[in-house]
């Protein structure tokens, strides 16, 4: 499996392209602002064709890019539709601070033309891919989590958006957030992952489930409320994004 993961240039949105192997169809994941030149040379590079964009959820840190790079291939984007409306109007998602200051720059988003929807636990069927899609709001109504099962000696792969990240997990102040559920999300779509498996986040370095069942608050908040054995509550100013 051939996966290439950049930055994109705001608020750190890791873009990712998952393919089976160079110069073969790919999957472009969160295209978030300012991806399209650098995601052409990674394409170039691997000589990879996109047949399609996933978006693990609708913030526009993560959507931005969805309709160019989509329009110039005539590709579908994929999203749940929990947060299908965020491609037409990204203010839900955001807070009026953020939205007005996104105006302020002058840059302009448009909703992709085609859109399909993603289903809870069904296997989607892309590019040669076998990729589960995991329901698991929280961080907003409609996040989900990709994931790519384990080959030979490759481990599990999950792509875990704004879900998990390394040491932390998504904010749940913006509209559609809600912490209760993402713990929820924690505990029924994260813990029961091997320890092996993979983690590539919406933001920062990758990590595995081993490394947050060890060290991550959240996920020790989350394993409490499985087992009942109560919880100290987890400071929520601690998530980010």
């Amino acid at each position: 499996m051939l996966i290439a993961g950049f930055p994109a240039q705001a608020f750190g949105t890791n873009c990712f392209v998952v393919a089976t192997q160079a110069d073969a169809e790919c999957i472009v994941v969160d295209p978030g602002f300012g991806v399209e030149a650098e995601l052409d040379d990674v394409l170039h590079e691997h000589r990879l064709r996109p047949v399609a964009v996933l978006l693990t959820h609708g913030h526009i840190d993560h959507t931005f890019s969805v309709t160019p790079v989509c329009a110039a291939r005539g590709i579908t984007a994929y999203v749940h539709p929990a947060d299908r409306e965020m491609l037409a109007r990204p203010e839900l998602g955001i807070s009026p601070e953020t939205w007005a200051m996104f105006q302020g720059t002058g840059l302009t988003y448009a909703e992709p033309e085609n859109v399909a929807p993603l289903t809870d636990a069904t296997p989607i069927e892309l590019a040669g891919l076998s990729i589960t899609v995991d329901h698991a709001p929280g961080h907003t109504r409609g996040s989900v989590l990709f994931r790519l099962p384990a080959e030979d000696t490759t481990p599990q792969i999950v792509l875990s958006g704004d879900v998990l990240f390394a040491g932390s997990i998504g904010r749940t102040d913006l509209p559609g957030g809600d912490m209760a559920q993402m713990f929820t999300s924690l505990a029924t779509k994260i813990l029961p992952l091997d320890d092996e498996t993979v983690v590539l986040p919406g933001h920062g370095p990758e990590t595995t489930i081993g490394q947050e069942r060890r060290s991550n608050p959240y996920l020790d908040e989350a394993r409490r409320m499985v087992s009942g054995s109560g919880a100290d509550t987890v400071t929520p100013g601690g998530a980010r994004w």
